[in-house]
């Protein structure tokens, strides 16, 4: 093994950026208050599993299934639209399911929020990259951060209060549709 502080650093913050956890607080507070609890541990294992798997057979699985990344990366940016969509004009989309399994932990908040289209298809061009024991290990560093945001939305939440969470959820619904129009837009070219 062959760990390199800079890949794990570079690696790391590139995840960090496309996975937006911070951004995406908007969001799990309208998941928690559309669904009722949400699992923080449950969606970090989801999204770890996802994001580790994938990064170790999506290429085969997306050949397999005869998609190819461009295909994949459009169908999560549109997830992403409605879910800005959604944010944006205050209107439920998504129906809302009554399921008692606590999948909502799951879908959307790990897939395709956490370990979505971008997440994935940046871990496929990451492995070009850097070493692939380094890139686990940036997975890893996300996951821990993921799992202390999405324990601490409560708090956040109350930090927020009505109005501010109002704010946030219209500001990050928008920034939701940009960037599923910049992932439709790169993909197109």
């Amino acid at each position: 093994m062959n760990f390199n502080s800079k890949e794990i650093l570079s690696s790391s913050l590139i995840l960090f950026s496309v996975i937006d956890i911070l951004g995406s607080i908007p969001i799990i507070i309208e998941l928690r208050k559309k669904n009722g609890d949400i699992h923080p541990g449950q969606a970090t294992l989801a999204s770890g599993i996802i994001m580790i798997g994938f990064f170790f057979a999506g290429k085969f699985i997306l050949h397999l299934l005869g998609v190819d990344t461009n295909s994949f990366a459009m169908a999560g940016a549109l997830i992403i639209f409605l879910i800005g969509m959604e944010m944006t004009l205050g209107r439920s989309i998504f129906k809302s399911e009554e399921i008692e399994t606590n999948t909502h932990s799951i879908v959307p908040l790990a897939f395709p929020i956490i370990a979505g289209a971008g997440t994935m298809t940046t871990l496929i061009s990451l492995k070009s990259q850097f070493e692939e024991e380094n890139i686990i290990v940036s997975i890893f560093i996300n996951l821990v951060f993921i799992y202390i945001v999405l324990r601490s939305s409560v708090w956040i939440e109350k930090k927020l209060g009505n109005a501010g969470t109002q704010i946030l959820r219209k500001i990050f619904g928008v920034i939701l549709i940009a960037i599923a129009i910049k992932i439709f837009k790169s993909r197109l070219m």
